[in-house]
């Protein structure tokens, strides 16, 4: 899952654990139901893009009602159920969005976060703590701008996803397994080819995608949607390294 989760843990001595995914990459809702002090989840996860359905979610919060659920919304425009639904009948779930995907903002650092107003107020009560990124005027200037352009967010949002979903077909033709992806990336792996060696071939041939060295997922790639003449340079470039 998204690696900076341990990171702030480890900063703050929060004792944490990472809960092994099912071996098809969904939520293992009977592990995650175990008495915790917390529960994040990415949803739609990263790397794999694979979106939680929304009672499962729900079911995770009424486990314990004194239990934070933290769901991180990243990539929830590019296809998946937001937990935001929830909200009136889960006190306890806490959604976190960000500007830095659909919203095209990365640079800005620009998130928010949505829940019960105790858990707001608690939020208020120590960002200026805790916060690493404060925003100037600036981004909160273009965060509102972005809101507000709503016909161009549904536009570009629904042409990422139709060429994803072009790109997954093609990966598939091609003999990629690629799981199915609620976030702007595909994650895939061939049965013949080694996901590192194809990482290197493809970085040689000036296309770059994400390989992550860990068990399980070794042989996998994270692989961005780009514009269609990128995909299809990439699915050339593909062609060729897999004859």
């Amino acid at each position: 899952t998204y690696s900076f989760y341990p990171v702030y843990a480890n900063f703050y001595n929060i004792n944490w654990r990472t809960v092994p995914l099912n071996d098809d990459f969904t939520l293992p809702v009977d592990a995650l139901m175990e008495p915790s002090g917390g529960l994040v989840l990415a949803n739609p996860n990263a790397p794999t893009g694979i979106a939680a359905d929304l009672p499962v979610i729900e079911q995770l919060a009424h486990r314990d009602p004194d239990r934070l659920v933290l769901v991180d919304e990243a990539y929830i425009d590019f296809g998946g159920q937001s937990a935001v639904s929830l909200l009136d009948r889960c006190d306890n779930i806490l959604v976190v969005q960000t500007c830095s995907k659909s919203r095209a903002l990365a640079g800005l650092r620009l998130g928010f976060a949505l829940g019960s107003p105790a858990l707001i107020e608690g939020l208020t009560r120590v960002r200026d703590c805790f916060n690493s990124y404060t925003l100037d005027r600036a981004a909160q200037a273009a965060g509102a701008a972005a809101f507000g352009a709503s016909a161009w967010f549904e536009k570009t949002r629904t042409r990422i996803i139709a060429s994803r979903q072009r790109m997954a077909g093609a990966l598939d033709e091609l003999g990629f397994e690629v799981l199915p992806s609620s976030a702007n990336f595909v994650f895939a792996r061939h049965p013949r080819h080694s996901g590192a060696s194809l990482y290197s071939n493809l970085r040689q041939a000036g296309i770059l995608v994400r390989h992550f060295n860990l068990p399980r997922i070794a042989d996998f790639l994270r692989i961005t949607v780009g514009t269609d003449s990128q995909i299809d340079e990439m699915i050339r470039v593909l062609k060729r390294l897999l004859l």
